[in-house]
């Protein structure tokens, strides 16, 4: 009986070596018995494993990925399992696409709770600040996950989070970003992190000024976001007193219409401002002069959405102020619109652009940007909730979507967007100002004025 030596319990490098130590010397599963750290799994077990004899080494792409996931896993017979997945692979190199297989099925189902474990931690882990004398301000958040993934899922946090120095704790093993490179701990309890701090209480009322009576759905809310998470998030404190006046707040909403403009939906909408501010969940936040947020009444009946912003409106911090902004102004005018009543932003929150000499010229935002941006975006239609909403173009259009569609496709359709707003996609009054030939530049004004008038109409009464 031979006896595999793990550093830790998600040793993917360690299981690694050693499993493909053990396979090219031809020992069976049965006669492996896998360990983690110093304390023995079998009394009577060999401990040395062999060298492994020359010879030539290959497993189907897919397998790596695979078992570096599963090997996260909880379950204590996963070292077994994927090493006897091994041998088979090798015999048998199309074994993975065999989704019937009993073997296959198991480990392609713990990856999956894996992949859902490194998802949860992702989404419910709060930060709470921890002032410390005479050091620099550290953020530190408690979680308990269900599998072994905090050091697979570290790298996203410090990527997510590099400005930030922070910890994340947790029962088993607690790791930690100094701003430069990541350390791993021991394990700890709950009690070793903050109980809050104070910009949780500008979170709370922002959370719960956005939260929809209307649209609660229990069972999915609670499938997405199971209770043993909610002790994690200062937000989840506030539930059970929202969903119990969830009718009360329904009907109020619906006599309100909408009417408070001056209470709490701007209150969240001036928080949510506020936060983009200092913005930087994409790397265009370096080189442009500050966030141009979007503006307009927070019960608008209608809202536009364009690229991003110009030269000009990163500038000003105003969007729709430049050379489009006044075709944009001169359009909505003709179309019976009243800038004062609608509420205007863009897809992309920052201005991207070259430096050609003293001029900074315009680029179109890649997927990323506009991916990063989306929050921004879900965020402003979840306060202000527009029936109706324009894309400006191909950018905005794919922000609103989440999809990339061709404006000659799918311009004058209304779109029933995911909260049950209606979208329309016209073309952005830059593509206007670009058409060199005059005629053409008239008739596709004239178009896209009555792109307008079709969206202003489409407003429920």
């Amino acid at each position: 009986m031979r006896v595999a030596t793990l550093a830790t319990e998600d040793d993917y490098d360690g299981w690694r070596t050693a499993a493909r130590t053990l396979a090219l010397a031809g020992i069976a599963p049965h006669d492996i018995v896998w360990q983690v750290g110093e304390i023995p799994a079998d009394l009577f077990g060999d401990e040395a494993t062999p060298d492994a004899p020359p010879g030539a080494f290959s497993v189907p792409r897919a397998f790596p990925d695979l078992a570096r996931t599963a090997l996260c896993h909880r379950d204590p017979e996963r070292f077994a399992l994927l090493y006897t997945l091994l041998t088979r692979v090798r015999a048998q190199p199309g074994l993975l696409e065999d989704r019937a297989d009993p073997l296959v099925q198991r480990i392609e189902h713990m990856a999956k709770d894996v992949r859902r474990d490194m998802h949860k931690m992702r989404a419910f882990v709060r930060f709470r600040e921890l002032a410390v004398d005479g050091q620099e301000t550290r953020y530190v958040a408690w979680f308990k996950p269900d599998n072994h993934i905090v050091r697979i899922n570290a790298d996203f946090f410090a990527r997510r989070f590099t400005t930030m120095q922070w910890s994340i704790l947790t029962p088993d093993l607690s790791v930690h970003w100094d701003g430069t490179a990541l350390a791993f701990t021991a394990g700890a309890v709950a009690a070793d992190a903050p109980d809050g701090d104070p910009l949780e209480e500008t979170w709370k009322t922002y959370y719960a000024a956005i939260f929809n009576p209307a649209r609660v759905k229990v069972g999915a809310m609670t499938k997405e976001m199971p209770k043993k998470y909610w002790k994690n998030m200062p937000e989840t404190a506030l539930i059970p007193d929202l969903l119990a006046t969830a009718q009360q707040r329904e009907s109020g909403m619906i006599a309100a219409a909408h009417a408070d403009i001056g209470g709490n939906t701007r209150i969240a909408w001036e928080a949510l401002r506020e936060e983009a501010l200092g913005c930087t969940r994409c790397p265009l936040h370096g080189p442009a002069t500050q966030t141009v947020f979007g503006e307009g009444p927070t019960d608008a009946r209608l809202m536009f959405v364009g690229e991003q912003p110009g030269d000009q409106e990163d500038l000003a911090g105003h969007p729709f102020v430049g050379p489009a902004g006044q075709v944009f102004d001169r359009a909505i005018a003709a179309a019976g619109i009243d800038r004062a009543q609608v509420y205007v932003t863009n897809a992309v929150k920052h201005f991207k652009y070259e430096q050609r000499g003293r001029r900074r010229i315009h680029a179109k935002p890649a997927a990323p940007e506009i991916d990063a941006c989306r929050w921004w975006i879900e965020q402003e239609r979840m306060i202000v909730r527009p029936p109706v909403t324009v894309a400006l173009g191909a950018t905005a259009a794919r922000s609103l979507l989440g999809r990339v569609v061709t404006i000659s496709k799918t311009r004058g359709q209304p779109i029933t967007l995911p909260d049950g707003g209606t979208a329309w996609i016209t073309v952005h009054p830059s593509y206007l100002l670009r058409l060199p030939d005059k005629a053409q530049a008239e008739d596709e004004y004239a178009r896209f004025v009555e792109d307008l008038k079709v969206a202003q109409a489409s407003i429920p009464a």
